[in-house]
């Protein structure tokens, strides 16, 4: 094998795929790699799927929902136990994936970095639940397989197809018959028979079975069924074919051979094929009924997954359409699965604004290129983009003479080689187009452009939602802004730095406020706050609560409280606030605070330890205006820095708020020598490290200096 000879670490890689299937008592496996600057999951290598199975698995998101991507991201043995089990945790799998099965995924980890992820699957005879051992044994082979990647002597290449190994042959005991015994007993029979292999492909014929399917042997050996009788190419026969070698269940199905003789299939699958009995029916089962098949033309530059497979492929990446949120998402996910799925290598979305083509994503392309694209009147005899936005047909190029033909000067503007221009269309309004382009030429089959054509008005779909999300977003971010201020004033022994983070998902826009009030030159207030919320509602009673403090600014911290309490009774709002208030006195060298139910800040001082502050919380403004706020008072030499935030920092689902600002407190001690910008990123990144906000969060910090000259 040229492909084992040219990578070397491939051969160790299958060695350790098929072993470790065997002795887990898979029935199939696969290995995936991780490319972590591009956070991208690629599968290597499989064992005992068909390779169409596999197809839009090939390339996965590392954020994608998927088992193998839980298993690296939470470093832990995923286990899936039933097809219900699938529905209920992994949606989007299953709907692509429809057959019974049991699976595992664990990362490929030993002591270091994580190189990817060990992903296994059993028949549906496996009971739903794994024992303690199977665990032990699944982890044990992520760790051996992951010693092979640290080990290799060169990294491990990714190829562009995952490699296709066999699980091993099925051990005979000694002195078992030999092949030809069974081949001629199988003769003698008057029954029919074939043999397939796990990729669907027949490897054996009975003699009584040319007569019956009334096809010479010769014609039908080394192809698959489906695809070598045309009265079997029906979508449903070829799922038969997938449940019996995914699940490992028995299957049986009719079917009509023409003009008028019913056949009955029996599909009995192990770990090294399937043996198919076909006998005469007197008339269909009830479960099946046939059904006519699209036509389907295989193109002859990239290899194309069967028909079933291309079905379950939409229906995967419809799936994750829905769950795309801005532009950006959906451009990220057509780059990272509609391009490998298709064998594409660039893409371009643009949409029709005020009369011209613009650009709202791309990938594959230089910025030269995309820089000449974009902004074209919607009439340009440039490339085929106006036109097939305007007459909503999708064109198809193979290669750049069929292209020049119509276009003489596309072919030359980025070098592809081969186009699919897909018109984008809501509602019978066009909101963009969609160009698929190649770095070969390419023939696109009418199966393939059938795909394409669908895909592209669920793309349509997603882009229009993103457009408004984005769009929404842009309008809420400029709000947010606009009642945040927009600098903190300068004050002579005062320093200040503060963050804004919206929440990951939602409107970026929230209640979550702070603010310093510079009073006089001694003494200045910071405030930080959070309404309830996470609307527009939300965001005008944050201006409001703001103004209130602005106007009390001055005032002892607790009167300051009491009196925004007031404001907010009269405004007979039901949202509450929590708010800290700390008067901060240079000359003096001291802060007096007082808490409306907000979290305590974080304090240090280069002499003393780094703590959470012990402060006497009130209630949140908003209960009840004519309640009280209790003062505390705090030291401030020269070099102590106070860190103020919000809930949202330090609130993490499974983990205990009070340990969480314990060790950012600690973390702060650790780098308070930093200068407060840089110190605020690295608190940040400390309490959340991978950017995924569940809510707005808001940090303020504060480090006095020498006092002030008067």
């Amino acid at each position: 094998m040229s492909g084992r000879t040219q990578q070397p670490g491939f051969w160790t890689l299958d060695d350790a795929l098929a072993d470790t299937v065997r002795r887990t008592g898979a029935s199939a496996g696969g290995i995936y790699l991780l490319d972590e600057t591009e956070a991208i999951l690629s599968l290597v290598v499989i064992c005992g799927i068909p390779a169409d199975v596999a197809w839009p698995w090939r390339r996965v998101p590392l954020n994608a929902p998927v088992p193998v991507g839980d298993a690296i991201r939470e470093d832990r043995l995923v286990w899936v136990g039933s097809q219900d089990h699938m529905a209920r945790a992994y949606p989007r799998a299953a709907a692509s994936l429809p057959y019974r099965f049991a699976l595992a995924a664990t990362p490929l980890r030993d002591s270091g970095r994580c190189r990817g992820a060990l992903m296994l699957l059993w028949p549906a005879s496996h009971p739903p639940g794994a024992t303690a051992r199977e665990r032990g044994n699944i982890a044990s082979a992520g760790r051996r397989i992951a010693r092979l990647l640290d080990e290799a002597p060169v990294p491990t290449a990714v190829p562009e197809h995952p490699r296709i190994v066999p699980v091993g042959a099925v051990v005979r005991p000694q002195g078992s018959q030999s092949p030809q015994a069974a081949a001629d007993y199988i003769e003698r029979l008057p029954e029919t028979a074939l043999g397939l292999d796990l990729q669907g492909r027949i490897t054996f014929l009975a003699a009584a079975t040319e007569s019956l399917l009334g096809v010479d042997a010769g014609r039908l050996l080394g192809t698959r069924p489906w695809q070598s009788l045309p009265w079997l190419d029906k979508t449903h026969i070829e799922d038969h074919y997938r449940t019996a070698v995914i699940s490992r269940d028995p299957v049986t199905f009719t079917a009509l051979r023409p003009p008028d003789t019913w056949l009955r299939f029996q599909l009995y699958p192990d770990a090294s094929g399937i043996s198919v009995r076909i006998t005469p029916a007197t008339a269909p089962e009830q479960d099946q009924i046939p059904t006519p098949a699209p036509s389907r033309s295989v193109g002859a530059a990239t290899p194309s997954p069967p028909q079933v497979g291309r079905l379950y492929q939409l229906v995967h990446l419809a799936a994750a359409l829905t769950e795309t949120v801005a532009v950006r998402d959906v451009v990220e996910l057509i780059a990272d699965q509609v391009l490998p799925a298709f064998g594409a290598d660039g893409l371009v979305l643009s949409a029709n604004d005020a009369g011209r083509l613009k650009i709202t994503g791309h990938h594959g392309y230089d910025r030269h290129t995309i820089e000449g694209l974009d902004g074209l009147p919607l009439d340009t005899d440039l490339t085929p983009a106006g036109q097939v936005l305007a007459d909503g047909i999708p064109s198809f190029f193979a290669s750049p003479p069929e292209m020049a033909r119509r276009y003489p000067r596309a072919p030359r503007i980025s070098g592809k080689q081969a186009w699919a221009f897909l018109p984008l269309v809501v509602s019978g309004q066009p909101v963009g187009c969609c160009i698929l382009s190649y770095d070969s030429p390419h023939d696109f089959g009418a199966d393939e452009r059938a795909v394409l054509t669908s895909l592209a008005g669920l793309i349509a779909q997603a882009l229009d939602r993103a457009r408004l999300y984005d769009a929404t977003r842009d309008l809420a971010g400029t709000l947010q802004q606009a009642l945040l201020p927009r600098s903190l004033p300068s004050l002579p022994g005062l320093e200040s730095a503060a963050r804004y983070l919206p929440a990951s998902r939602g409107m970026d826009i929230g209640g979550d406020f702070y603010d310093v009030i510079r009073i006089d030159a001694t003494t200045a207030a910071a405030v930080i706050g959070d309404v309830q919320g996470h609307n527009v509602s939300a965001a005008a009673l944050m201006g409001q609560v703001r103004t209130a403090i602005h106007a009390a600014a001055g005032a002892p911290p607790d009167q300051v409280l009491a009196r925004t309490n007031r404001v907010l009774a009269d405004l007979e709002t039901e949202l509450l606030v929590s708010c800290l208030y700390v008067h901060i006195d240079l000359a003096r060298q001291e802060a007096v605070l007082a808490s409306a139910g907000h979290p305590p800040p974080l304090l240090h001082h280069p002499a003393t330890s780094p703590c959470v502050m012990e402060l006497d919380p009130g209630p949140l403004l908003g209960i009840d205006p004519d309640l009280a706020y209790p003062l505390t008072s705090q030291p401030l030499p020269p070099g102590t820095t106070l860190a103020l935030y919000t809930d949202g920092l330090i609130e993490v689902p499974g983990i205990d708020a009070d340990q969480t600002a314990q060790g950012l407190a600690r973390h702060l001690g650790r780098h308070s020598g930093h200068s407060l910008d840089r110190l605020i990123d690295m608190l940040l990144h400390h309490a959340r490290p991978h950017a995924h906000y569940t809510d707005d969060i808001a940090m303020l910090l504060l480090r006095t200096g020498q006092p002030p000259v008067l």
